[in-house]
């Protein structure tokens, strides 16, 4: 790939458009045995990536490159075919291609991107790429990847608290979206039906709760019996035989042990009621309320913090159905910062 700097070449919106429609179609249709060689690689790089995940987030990724939904999605914006600006882009690694929403907004909206991969999931993104350069070569001089951000117009970086800190003192003086921790909810009120708490499983444990989609904590109605949530999450048992998962289970459950902390354990997912909101992986916090305008309260409290709320209930906004949480479409922002609105506005 040359770098981004050497070349000129002017992509046109609908060849943008195009290519990546082309991309969808492409990686849908690919060889199985070569996308299992790279699944295979890429899950060697990092245990937390199971072949099962990452054709999963593959999938995710296939749903986005729809022409319905891309059209859908891009009407709403005013993409100016001015002179490309350079985007930085500090990708996250928590669940497989994560930062390709980022790539996908910042090629669309005419820019281009500096990648700075995270050492987590550098075989996916290199691999997406690979495929998109063999669809429109054109696209690298718009694409170039690199272990130090500099020279850029604009940047996007998405990281915990802590490098948020780091992120605002490096790249504080460019147009910047930073992105935090965030977390998500699911608020019951025992009118769910079998079905509602089988799916509320995955949005919990897909991923191995590792993203900002998963829901870390439930929000229970004053008496409600957490016991009979247990059985419908037994599918998801096979987790504590992943050894990373299994590990942070056992540890977390020997933490609660000796500290005599109150908590349900159905053997792979330890259940605490707490007044947190982020729970340890295998932990899934709960709490209980009483009134509708009490929970409102605590959760504008905390809206800074939360990605997604899964709920029936109609006086939650924005609220997701079960079993939803892990299908965002292409207008569902990380942080609820609208990358797109962003991009096209520099």
């Amino acid at each position: 790939m040359q770098n981004a700097s050497k070349l000129s070449i002017k992509i046109g919106f609908h060849k943008r458009t195009f290519s990546f429609l082309a991309l969808g179609d492409h990686l849908s249709a690919m060889d199985k045995d070569r996308m299992n060689e790279v699944y295979t690689e890429a899950s060697y790089q990092n245990p937390w990536f199971t072949i099962d995940n990452i054709k999963l987030s593959m999938e995710g990724l296939c749903h986005y490159l729809d022409e319905t939904k891309l059209k859908l999605w891009l009407q709403t914006y005013q993409i100016q075919e001015t002179r490309a600006k350079k985007i930085g882009v500090v990708m996250a690694g928590n669940i497989p291609m994560v930062g390709m929403h980022d790539l996908i907004c910042i090629l669309l909206s005419g820019h281009k991107a500096m990648v700075k991969l995270s050492s987590q999931d550098d075989v996916l993104i290199r691999f997406i790429v690979k495929e998109l350069l063999h669809i429109a070569p054109e696209f690298s001089s718009y694409i170039e990847f690199a272990a130090q951000l500099k020279g850029m117009d604009a940047v996007i970086a998405t990281g915990s608290d802590n490098t948020s800190r780091y992120f605002d003192y490096y790249f504080g003086k460019y147009p910047h979206i930073i992105r935090k921790n965030r977390t998500s909810i699911a608020v019951l009120d025992g009118q769910e039906t079998e079905a509602d708490l089988q799916a509320l499983g995955l949005d919990i444990f897909t991923y191995f709760g590792l993203g900002c989609r998963n829901v870390s904590k439930l929000y229970l109605p004053a008496g409600y019996d957490i016991t009979r949530l247990l059985p419908h999450f037994e599918a998801y048992n096979h987790l504590v035989n992943h050894n990373k998962y299994g590990n942070n289970y056992f540890y977390n459950r020997s933490i609660f042990l000796v500290n005599q902390s109150p908590h349900l354990d159905n053997g792979f997912a330890l259940f605490q009621q707490s007044s947190k909101l982020v729970s340890p992986i295998s932990v899934v916090y709960y709490d209980f309320y009483d009134h509708p305008d009490q929970l409102n309260s605590e959760l504008k409290s905390v809206e800074n913090k939360i990605q997604c709320m899964v709920s029936q209930r109609a006086d939650i906004p924005h609220r997701i159905k079960f079993g939803k949480a892990q299908q965002p479409e292409l207008w569902d922002y990380a942080d609820n910062i609208d990358t797109m609105k962003f991009l096209s506005g520099l």
